[in-house]
């Protein structure tokens, strides 16, 4: 099965997103458009107006990606977020974070150290 199309089934709206030095809750909004494409969007907070988060997402192809490299590899690191999906790196940080915690919540992907997700099948 394609990466998004199990994203679209397993993942579902208002989950929270693990992230590993978070101290507020990531949480997946919904499927919208992100840099011309369909994307998922989520939440992250707003220390400022609490009441007001911020959204955010990841594109299908960026998953795709991604996932290619993980599985091909067996690693994913925010250096090759930062080199190979540098629009998706520049919106910030915390895309990195989601990707591989959606990963995470697939079970394909476990947070091994700091910027660096492995793979397990």
């Amino acid at each position: 099965m394609d990466i998004v199309e199990r994203i679209r089934q397993d993942i579902p709206l208002g989950v929270v997103i693990p992230k590993p030095e978070a101290k507020s809750d990531f949480k997946v909004k919904a499927w919208g458009k992100r840099r011309g494409e369909k994307a998922l969007v989520y939440w992250i907070p707003n220390h400022k107006n609490p009441g007001q988060p911020y959204a955010k997402g990841v594109t299908e192809s960026e998953f795709r990606q991604a996932f290619a490299e993980l599985s091909g590899s067996g690693v994913l690191t925010r250096e090759w977020v930062n080199e190979h999906l540098p629009a998706c790196a520049k919106e910030g940080g915390c895309n990195f974070t989601t990707i591989g915690g959606v990963f995470v919540l697939l079970g394909l992907a476990k947070y091994a150290k700091k910027a660096t997700y492995h793979y397990t099948p």
